[in-house]
C-alpha cells in the first residue's frame, strides 16, 4: 500500500510542469507529508489532553489545518467536494496563504528546537513547486490515505522515505551528496559504538542518515526508560546542513523515524569560525560524510588555522576542534587527504597525528559512492593522545561496485569483528607513526601483505575516476570565474 502510494505521486509529479526531477519529486513529497504528520501529530496529543482532562491548544490556526483546507470531509468520511478547494483555487490558497502563514513560525518560535520552528524553516526554505491545482488535489489525497499512527507504519514510511533519498542521489544532479550507502554508516557506528547520554553531531547532515542510524543504534541497546527516551529525542542527535532541500529532506527523515522535533540547524557550518567554538559546543561523537570537491571562498577560509579551498579538508578542521577530549569520530573522506603534498594537506595530516589517536584507515573500493569515481576512505580517530599506530583495512567485497551492486551489511562484517583485535592479513595491515616521513606525513594506502597485481585498479575504477576528476576540474575552474 505504502509502496504504491508513493508511486502515485510521483506519477502526478511527473505529469505536472512545475517538478521536474527526483530532486523536486522528494521535495514536494516531502512539504506535504509534513503537514500530514503534523496533523497527526496534533490529534494525539489533543487526544492525550482530553484523556487527562485538559485543554490542548493546536499550534495551526484552524483554516490551516489539514482538515480543513486539504482534506474537509463529509459525515461518511470521505472528501467532502462541496468544500474542498481544487484547481487554481487550491494552488493560489498554498502560495498565496499557506506558505507565508507557516513561513512566519520561524521568527514566533520560542527556540530552534521546537517543532513550531522547524515548521517555519521549512515553509521559508521550500517552494510550492506543484503548477497545477487538479494534480495537487489527487497528491493529497493520496497522502491523507498514509497512516502514521502506528510505530509498524512509521517504519515502513521510513524505509520507502530512505528508498526515494538513495533513488535521488542515483539519478546524479548533486543528488549523490545526500546519500551515504547504510551499511557503510552502520559499520562506522558499530566502531564508534555510541552510549546513551553522549551528545552525537554531523556538521554535514545531508538526508541524517548518520544520525537517523545512531538513534536506531542507541535505542535498540539501550534501557526503555523514561528519562533514556527523553534524552534520545532531545539531547542526543545534533546535526547542521547549508542547502534548503536536504534540511528538509533530512528533518523529514528524523521526524519518520520517531525523533519528533530534530536538532537540525540550517546553516553554513564552515561560515562559524573554529576559534569561538567553546567545550559547550563539543561533542563526545562526531559522524560525517562531509562534501568534498568544493571550492570555498577566501573569506570562509579565514574561519581557519589552515587555509584551503577544499571543502572537506575545512569540514576536518571544524570536525576536530567540535569534539571534546577523548571524544570519537569516524569520518568519510577522498583518499588524496592521506598523500596530497600541498601545504594544507601536510598541515592537517600532522594536525590530525598529532592531537588525535587516528587508530584506524577504511579504504572503501571504487563504486562504493554510486556515481562518484573519487575514491574514498574512513577516518577513525580518538581526540587527545598522539597517533602511534594506525591500522588499515582495505575493503574488497570481490566485485565491481555500483548501482546493481551495491555496499552490503555483509561486506562490512569482517572489518568491523577485525576492528577490535586489528590484526595483519591479506586486506589489512599496521603503520608504526614513527616509521612515516616527518616531512610529509605521508599515509598513503600501501598494503604490504598484498600480491602486486592484486593491488592494480580495475579499468572500470580508473574510468570513474577520470569522470570524476573531469568534473572537478570543472568545478574549480567555475569557482575561479566566480572569484575574478
Amino acid at each position: 500500500m505504502f509502496e504504491q502510494t508513493f508511486k502515485n505521486i510521483d506519477d502526478l509529479l511527473y505529469k505536472d510542469s512545475g517538478a521536474d526531477s527526483e530532486l523536486d519529486y522528494i521535495g514536494q513529497t516531502s512539504w506535504v507529508m509534513f503537514l500530514r504528520y503534523l496533523d497527526e501529530l496534533e490529534q494525539d496529543k489533543a487526544d492525550q489532553a482530553e484523556l487527562k482532562g485538559e485543554a490542548y491548544t493546536f499550534i495551526l490556526e484552524e483554516e490551516f489545518r489539514w482538515p480543513n483546507w486539504a482534506m474537509p470531509k463529509d459525515a461518511e468520511g470521505k472528501l467532502d467536494h462541496h468544500s474542498a478547494m481544487t484547481g487554481p483555487d487550491l494552488v493560489q490558497f498554498v502560495d498565496g496563504k499557506l506558505f507565508p502563514y507557516l513561513a512566519k513560525f520561524k521568527q514566533e518560535a520560542d527556540s530552534a528546537n521546537t517543532i513550531e520552528y522547524k515548521i517555519g524553516e521549512i515553509f521559508s526554505e521550500l517552494k510550492n513547486k506543484i503548477q497545477s491545482g487538479y494534480n495537487l488535489r489527487e497528491i493529497l489525497e493520496y497522502a491523507d490515505s498514509l497512516p502514521f499512527r502506528a510505530s509498524t507504519d512509521k517504519h515502513e514510511l521510513s524505509h520507502l522515505y530512505e528508498t526515494k533519498i538513495k533513488n535521488m542521489g542515483n539519478a546524479g544532479r548533486n543528488g549523490g551528496q545526500y546519500y551515504t550507502p547504510r551499511p557503510l554508516i552502520r559499520a562506522m557506528i558499530n566502531v564508534v559504538d555510541p552510549q546513551i547520554g553522549e551528545k552525537i553531531y554531523d556538521g554535514a547532515a545531508g538526508s541524517c542518515g548518520f544520525l537517523v542510524e545512531a538513534y536506531d543504534y542507541l535505542y535498540q541497546r539501550m534501557e526503555k526508560t523514561t528519562d533514556n527516551l527523553k534524552t534520545l529525542q532531545e539531547d542526543t542527535l545534533y546535526g547542521k546542513e547549508k542547502k534548503n532541500l536536504a534540511y528538509v529532506i533530512g528533518i523529514m527523515n528524523m521526524i519518520l523515524h520517531g525523533i519528533e522535533a530534530p536538532n537540525i540547524i540550517h546553516t553554513n557550518t564552515l561560515g562559524e569560525n573554529i576559534r569561538d567554538i567553546q567545550e559547550k559546543n563539543r561533542y563526545h561523537v562526531i559522524l560525517a560524510n562531509p562534501p568534498f570537491g568544493g571550492k570555498e571562498r577566501p573569506e570562509v577560509q579565514q574561519n581557519f588555522d589552515i587555509k584551503t579551498g577544499e571543502t572537506a579538508f575545512l569540514f576536518m578542521q571544524h570536525f576536530i576542534k567540535s569534539l571534546k577530549t577523548g571524544g570519537r569520530a569516524a569520518i568519510v573522506i577522498k583518499n588524496t587527504v592521506l598523500s596530497n603534498t600541498d601545504n594544507a594537506s601536510v598541515a592537517l595530516r600532522k594536525l590530525l597525528l598529532e592531537g588525535s589517536n587516528l587508530h584506524t584507515i577504511l579504504d572503501l573500493p571504487g563504486g562504493t559512492f554510486t556515481g562518484a569515481g573519487v575514491k574514498t576512505v574512513v577516518l577513525f580517530f580518538q581526540k587527545g593522545e598522539p597517533t602511534k599506530n594506525i591500522w588499515y583495512y582495505q575493503l574488497n567485497p570481490g566485485r565491481n561496485m555500483g548501482k546493481t551492486n551495491p555496499l552490503n551489511d555483509k561486506d562490512m562484517e569482517a572489518f568491523v569483528s577485525q576492528q577490535k583485535t586489528k590484526p595483519e592479513t591479506e586486506q589489512s595491515w599496521n603503520l608504526k607513526v614513527a616509521d612515516i616521513d616527518e616531512t610529509t606525513f605521508d599515509l598513503s594506502v600501501k598494503n604490504p601483505n598484498t600480491p602486486e597485481e592484486a593491488a592494480l585498479r580495475s579499468p572500470e575504477e580508473i574510468l570513474d575516476e577520470m569522470v570524476y576528476l573531469d568534473k572537478e576540474t570543472k568545478s574549480i575552474l567555475n569557482s575561479i570565474k566566480e572569484l575574478i
